[in-house]
């Protein structure tokens, strides 16, 4: 089978096509023919090496942590409701010995596999389990009551979309933060009020609740000590990195009882239920997916070149159909 992989961390140009043997699906799994795999920056940390790569599998290395398709088999003995030539997605932990998404034929436990949502296609399913498994998770740590009020930065990003999203389904108060540009697409998300972004967001976000925001969602990864201002005393501030990721300082208590709240999404790979909640949300509207671009896999390298540039609205994505 044809899969994308890499073989030294470096620049995308260290992207390759790969051929590797076809998977089989054993005993309690299932095989989806992938059709359609996301880039992501957790991919493209661990390109070009700002990942330590201890413990993933032998080059080819492949990446891809969600994915969407077509059921192809089902190993013996294995229990699913799902039928040969269902359209599915899943998540998927790249560092595991089968790799990850980046590939034709993708091999997983059969419960980490559900139907995708009627009427999306491949390219819409797959930007769906990773980010928002991420916004379920955050929100239901966070554990807020309808009626309080949640901050958003990176709002018109990937998880920041769902996040808006999710918390207004849940009858939350969404402050939001928006560049210009995107100020249309966060208002269609359903955030409140929207303030513009920048170092003095804080300030800004304060600014539409004068008490404090119970709890702020930092998917632009602007810090504690930037925002904690916005936060009112013992309320919630959550974070998608972990402290010792690329590009996130430690956390810092401000020293006024604001807990720490953090979403680490590999865990969350497996989670049937939830990803049965996610296929739910996005068949009832409730969730939007956005594709930004779609990339053959021959043009992996591109693809991690867009998203690196930066700018693009929507997720990347990239086509495992080989061309007619």
């Amino acid at each position: 089978m044809r899969a994308v992989g890499f073989d030294i961390p470096g620049g995308p140009e260290v992207l390759r096509l790969v051929e590797l043997p076809t998977p089989y699906a054993g005993a309690g799994e299932v095989r989806v023919r992938v059709h359609a795999a996301t880039v992501n920056p957790g991919d493209t940390m661990a390109r070009s090496g700002s990942l330590p790569l201890d413990g993933w599998p032998e080059p080819p290395i492949v990446l891809g942590m969600e994915l969407a398709g077509v059921l192809d088999q089902v190993g013996p003995d294995t229990v699913t409701d799902l039928r040969i030539g269902d359209a599915v997605m899943a998540m998927v932990t790249p560092v595991r010995p089968a790799g990850g998404a980046y590939a034709e034929h993708v091999v997983l436990p059969a419960s980490w596999v559900v139907a995708a949502p009627s009427r999306s296609s491949h390219a819409e399913t797959a930007t769906i389990p990773m980010n928002g498994l991420t916004a379920v998770d955050i929100l239901e740590k966070l554990a807020l009551p309808p009626g309080q009020t949640l901050g958003v930065t990176g709002a018109a990003g990937a998880v920041g979309g769902y996040v808006v999203q999710l918390a207004k389904a849940a009858g939350l108060r969404v402050i939001a933060d928006a560049s210009p540009t995107d100020e249309q697409l966060v208002r269609s998300l359903g955030a409140d009020v929207i303030v513009a972004r920048g170092d003095d967001v804080a300030n800004r976000l304060r600014a539409f609740a004068p008490n404090g925001l119970d709890a702020l969602v930092d998917t632009a990864l602007l810090g504690v000590t930037k925002l904690a201002p916005a936060v009112r005393d013992g309320g919630q501030f959550a974070r998608v990195r972990r402290d010792e990721d690329v590009g996130t300082a430690a956390w810092c208590d401000p020293g006024r009882g604001i807990t720490r709240v953090q979403a680490w999404v590999p865990d969350q790979a497996g989670d049937h239920d939830k990803l049965e909640q996610l296929r739910k949300l996005a068949e009832s509207g409730t969730l939007t997916p956005r594709v930004g671009r779609v990339f053959p896999a021959e043009q992996a390298a591109e693809a991690h070149r867009t998203l690196e540039a930066g700018g693009t609205r929507g997720r990347i994505v990239l086509s495992l159909v080989s061309p007619p």
